[in-house]
């Protein structure tokens, strides 16, 4: 058997091309990007207010079954899909999110793909990049020192110190500073209080900044972050505390989205990059509309299993920007779906159609969770090489009890060649125009009831639950004029339920609610569901441990 090379491997052998040279695929003028270095650029804001008034191309959702450690492969999905796409002769783009240094340092790994379809240059976009997530930190933690900062200096504004609610933030996974007390060590240092880190994923900021539309819009929506209440329970607000224009100046360029290529040299737009466990889980609002202008298909992806990317996508980024979807891949495997039916991690390579049954019904529901929203779907069976021709089938007439094909797809080893059939079969179903996209609530109805709408219809809950402060945080914010916001769910993304244990589909659970944070200026409430947290740790043998430099300065141990 031959030897498989590691995805840093495969990256690295890579013949990329100027980036000048991918932008031309999608007539882009050389002028228009903002390079950096040869295989990356940014587009400039002129360039991308000039092509407003194009017509759209075509949206298709990437998103997947519940995740598991067996692996589903949803972004490796995304950028095979495009590839397949250009390679059957259609005008196509990605556009996905910017990997987190956290989970790369901890234990998830890098988010470029894998295997033959991914995105280069795969060290870049896992570390550093473009600097966005910088950007976004800096910004995020301007505003928390210029409220300590004002409090300081004779709180004007009349702070309540105990209900000051900006959080600081970093992009790494440290559980050590989920909870602080800051501004100790005398009256030089400012009054003590208590306060947290959130990883940056999380932050306000970034939910900010891929759902703004504009350099104005951004600014707007900074300003409208509140940043903690006074006595009598008025906001305080960033503009307030007149940070909104410096925060603007810092993500200025980081609004401008990022382009790359595919190993087989076809164009990918990565920007922005919040988690869809704890935030809304979709690249940027300005990078997809950006695509639909040059190209004819755009492939996207949503955060972790339909119950909560694609849920936001649709609920969320596709509510707020105007966005029409017109088809969706449910990515799938064998070993996952086996896994859901109770097959431990170590037997998945054995051939088990009884666990597959059972496993089933987690694609299942998110098959009857995507047709909720009106978007035609299509399964990819993203092929494994334990894969047994039964189990296939299996999961092929499974899929046709539902109207639904499930296509079999190997791009992780053979690139555009192994996805033909599946890039035919969506852009047919996006040509065809059967897409009737609708959200799953509407803007009116009461906030609590928005939250119980998800649990029940996504979820399979009986019910949500939240003690009687939690209550009234959402009547409050419904009083304060917030009622029209969307609901984002923060919650494990291994269940349906809020208990990452529970797998395969279960059932008349409730869904408890811990915490809910208004985001203003994002425009949507938070409800943080069982014990996900908004800064993860580390795992007890971190990937960090294993990357490094080689004796030739190249990076080892990243994948």
């Amino acid at each position: 058997m031959a030897e498989v090379k590691s995805d840093i491997e495969i990256a690295r052998a890579a013949s990329p091309r100027p980036i000048q040279e991918i932008g031309e695929k999608l007539a882009i003028p050389p002028e228009s990007l903002v390079p950096f270095g040869h295989d990356k650029a940014k587009l400039s804001a002129d360039y991308i207010s000039s092509i407003n008034g194009r017509p759209d191309g075509k949206l298709i959702l990437v998103t997947a079954i519940s995740p598991t450690p067996a692996g589903e492969g949803k972004t490796t999905t995304t950028v095979g899909l495009g590839d397949g796409l250009n390679r059957i002769g259609k005008k196509a783009a990605i556009c996905i999110r910017e990997p987190s240094l956290g989970p790369c340092f901890g234990m998830k790994g890098g988010a470029a793909g894998g295997g033959y379809a991914q995105v280069i240059p795969m060290e870049d976009i896992n570390l550093h990049f473009t600097g966005d997530f910088h950007a976004i930190t800096s910004a995020n933690n301007l505003l928390s020192a210029m409220v300590d900062n004002h409090v300081y200096w004779g709180n004007g504004l009349e702070f309540d110190m105990r209900r000051i609610v900006w959080r600081r933030v970093m992009d790494m996974n440290d559980r050590a500073l989920r909870e602080i007390v800051c501004s100790l060590g005398g009256v030089s240092n400012g009054f003590p209080r208590e306060g947290g880190f959130d990883i940056t994923v999380a932050s306000e900021v970034m939910a900010i900044l891929c759902l703004a539309t504009d350099r104005e819009d951004l600014r707007r929506r900074l300003g409208n972050i509140v940043v903690g209440y006074r006595r009598d329970r008025s906001p305080v607000t960033a503009r307030e505390i007149k940070a909104d224009g410096a925060m603007t100046v810092l993500l200025d360029q980081a609004l401008q989205p990022n382009l790359v290529q595919t190993l087989e040299n076809n164009p990918a737009f990565i920007h922005g990059g919040p988690f869809a466990n704890i935030a809304h889980g979709c690249n940027s609002v300005i990078a997809t509309k950006t695509a639909l202008k040059l190209a004819d298909y755009v492939v996207t992806e949503a955060g972790f299993g339909a119950d909560l990317g694609a849920e936001k996508f649709f609920d969320i980024k596709c509510r707020k920007a105007g966005l029409h979807p017109d088809a969706a891949v449910i990515v799938a495997t064998i070993r996952a779906i086996k896994h859901h039916g109770g097959v431990a991690k170590e037997d998945l390579n054995t051939e088990n159609l009884e666990a597959l049954d059972k496993g089933l019904a987690n694609l299942g529901r998110h098959l009857r969770n995507v047709a909720k929203f009106g978007v035609p779907a299509v399964v990819g069976i993203n092929r494994f090489l334990s894969d047994t021709e039964a189990e296939i089938q299996a999961v092929k007439d499974y899929c046709a009890e539902f109207g639904v094909e499930a296509v079999l797809c190997e791009h992780w080893a053979k690139g555009s060649a192994g996805v033909e059939e599946l890039a035919h079969k969506v852009a047919a179903l996006a040509d065809d125009g059967h897409a009737q996209f609708r959200t799953l609530y509407e803007d009116s109805m009461p906030l609590w009831d928005k939250l119980r709408t998800v649990c029940r219809e996504i979820y399979g809950a009986e019910d949500a639950i939240g003690d009687k402060k939690v209550r009234q945080q959402f009547a409050d914010y419904e009083a304060a004029g917030y009622g029209h916001f969307p609901i984002c769910v923060a919650k494990t993304q291994y269940s349906f339920s809020t208990d990452p244990n529970l797998k395969g589909a279960p059932s008349d659970h409730v869904v408890p609610v811990r915490e809910a944070r208004l985001s203003a200026g994002a425009e949507f409430i938070v409800a943080i569901c069982g014990e996900i947290m908004t800064m993860p740790g580390l795992p007890r043998t971190p990937a960090a441990e294993h990357i490094g430099l080689d004796e030739n300065g190249e990076i080892v141990g990243l994948f």
